[in-house]
């Protein structure tokens, strides 16, 4: 039962890509309330990335609604869906996506910028949180000095710098060695503990077992978790 709390809610999303192929997502519904961590799971081309890029805002479902933090993100236009997404959902991608041009500080400001936030105040937060990163030193560096570890934990000081309602990690540790990896997993738990709703697609089941308190799995685009497709049609 979803309720006013929820951070995300999808009711009977479906989005498909050419019209003589199945569905990329089929009929899904999801919520996901505040504080909870969820990973989503599948095999690839079970819809995924789909999923993500529409709680994200990325890309717009052909039928059904797409609700994060409150709002009908589905029915907005560009630029403010533009805003809407720079302010309330921070993104951590499994390459970085950081900017090799630009210092490290210079990218944790950017989504900052993009959401129109007072420059003083994002430069504050922004040292604060690569201080919490262990970055302290590195504030001027640019991302090809860093160790692949370093460049994650930059990514999530950028998609922290708005205090987002909603974070989603896309294989955050999948360009990172063990080490590395466990290293990440555990700033995410640290970051949900303080009270951070989270969406994370993973392949690995150790990261979603230890770091996750619900699993969606998806099968050709449907949910196969009872729980969370109670809305899906059969």
């Amino acid at each position: 039962m979803s309720n006013q709390d929820d951070v995300i809610r999808l009711d009977a999303v479906t989005r498909t890509y050419q019209a003589d192929e199945p569905a990329a997502l089929d009929g899904v519904s999801l919520t996901v309330a505040a504080g909870e961590v969820v990973a989503v799971m599948g095999p690839s081309g079970s819809g995924k990335s789909t999923l993500l890029n529409l709680i994200a805002g990325l890309d717009r479902p052909d039928a059904g609604t797409v609700a994060v933090a409150g709002q009908r993100i589905d029915t907005l236009r560009e630029t403010a869906l533009a805003r809407f997404r720079a302010r309330h959902v921070g993104i951590i991608f499994q390459f970085f996506n950081l900017l090799d041009d630009l210092t490290v500080v210079d990218n944790v400001l950017l989504p900052a910028q993009l959401a129109g936030a007072s420059r003083r105040q994002a430069r504050a937060r922004a040292a604060d949180l690569l201080d919490r990163m262990g970055l302290g030193r590195h504030y001027q560096a640019y991302p090809a000095r860093l160790s692949g570890g370093q460049r994650q934990r930059v990514a999530i000081a950028r998609a922290l710098v708005n205090s987002p309602a909603l974070l989603l990690a896309d294989e955050p540790t999948g360009a990172l060695d063990t080490a590395s990896g466990q290293e990440i997993g555990r700033l995410l738990r640290e970051l949900n503990e303080g009270g951070q709703t989270l969406v994370l697609v993973t392949h690995d089941p150790a990261l979603a077992a230890q770091y996750a308190a619900r699993v969606v799995r998806l099968v050709d685009g449907r949910a196969a978790d009872g729980r969370v497709a109670a809305g899906v049609s059969s």
